[in-house]
């Protein structure tokens, strides 16, 4: 990486990986409500005064990399409906993100979910039948990357070892358990990733520890380095192949929708590895990626890009200098090439172009 961020241009383009990032997953269209004053009662009706929607599931994760000039690709399933006609424009048209593996399915419907944020929190409802074809079945030939973003609940597959043998740094994040039961034997799924990066929640459950930090130490036994992200809490990190710990504290941000948080920090934690930066920057880049994300609605559309990062360092950081020390790294690497500085984009209700 260069100094101001961006990937430097290499003298030897014919050896570099295709891609930054490959990712696979299901992608949802996610319609979001905010502004509600209460989850809906049975028999009861509650009006929101915010509405959007946008492409979710891993495809929160996948927009977040490439709004911070990642080379994202995405396998996934879309089916042939309005659904995933909008999820599919968006990913390649507005956010870049390459479906070269990705495939359409007619008579498969996509995935949707509904978002409901209430006080800084959201319940969500979700409606789905299985993909069609499984990532192995999507990748004829495995393209080459830098790294592969997991989520390791899922049915585990081919190309993840394949991947790992091909020299690719692998990051690994779970999903909620809806049977609750967190069974500590999933983390055996973790053995050969470099990366994880869990919620307080499922580290503690998983581990059967008391405390973020607690658990944080439990997973760096099997994982080299563990970042537990706590919320509006902050973040607490460990690298156990060098002992170091970072205990980053929150930010303060007016929150409005917390959905896609969490995947909005693993693509600020995977860029920053990437670029090979200390793990003190990797933890307070991505905390500071994940607040800045939550003062918008939508998963995917809420990632904020260079532009967001830049102006909110321009308008705190000199002004609250001692108060926010840990990120003066970002004067050294804040691109300074307008092309990258794109704004985010705001969730939509889906509006036709006029004829």
């Amino acid at each position: 990486m260069s100094e101001t961020g961006t990937v430097a241009p290499s003298t030897v383009e014919q050896a570099m990986p295709a891609f930054d990032v490959l990712l696979s997953g299901p992608v949802f269209l996610d319609i979001i409500f905010t502004g509600l004053p209460t989850q809906p009662a049975a028999g009861t009706e509650v009006w929101s005064t915010g509405l959007g929607s946008s492409p979710g599931g891993i495809a929160n994760l996948a927009v977040a990399l490439s709004r911070l000039q990642l080379r994202t690709a995405l396998a996934a399933a879309f089916g042939e409906d309005v659904y995933g006609d909008f999820c599919w424009d968006v990913l390649t048209n507005q956010e870049h993100v390459d479906l070269s593996c990705s495939r359409r399915f007619y008579g498969w419907h996509s995935p949707l979910t509904v978002s409901m944020a209430v006080d800084r929190d959201r319940s969500m409802v979700t409606h789905g039948h299985p993909s069609p074809v499984t990532a192995d079945e999507l990748f004829s030939t495995l393209p080459s990357t830098r790294a592969c973003y997991v989520h390791v609940d899922l049915q585990e597959e081919r190309w993840v070892a394949e991947a790992k043998a091909r020299g690719a740094l692998l990051f690994a994040d779970v999903g909620w358990d809806p049977s609750e039961q967190w069974p500590p034997s999933m983390l055996r799924k973790l053995d050969g990733y470099d990366v994880f990066l869990p919620n307080s929640v499922e580290a503690m459950r998983y581990t059967r520890q008391d405390t973020p930090e607690a658990a944080a130490v439990k997973l760096a036994e099997r994982v080299p380095v563990v970042a537990v992200t706590r919320g509006g809490n902050g973040v607490f990190a460990i690298d156990a192949s060098t002992g170091a710990t970072v205990d980053a504290a929150g930010l303060n941000m007016a929150a409005l929708d917390p959905t896609g948080a969490g995947d909005v920090f693993g693509a600020g934690f995977t860029f920053a590895t990437l670029a090979g930066w200390p793990l003190s920057d990797r933890v307070h880049f991505a905390n500071l990626c994940a607040a800045l994300s939550v003062q918008h609605f939508g998963g995917s559309l809420s990632a904020p890009g260079w532009h967001d990062i830049a102006s909110w360092w321009r308008h705190l950081g000199r002004r609250d200098a001692e108060e926010l020390k840990d990120y003066q790294f970002l004067n050294d690497v804040l691109p300074t090439d307008p092309a990258v500085m794109m704004r985010r984009a705001s969730a939509t209700i889906g509006l036709r172009g006029l004829s």
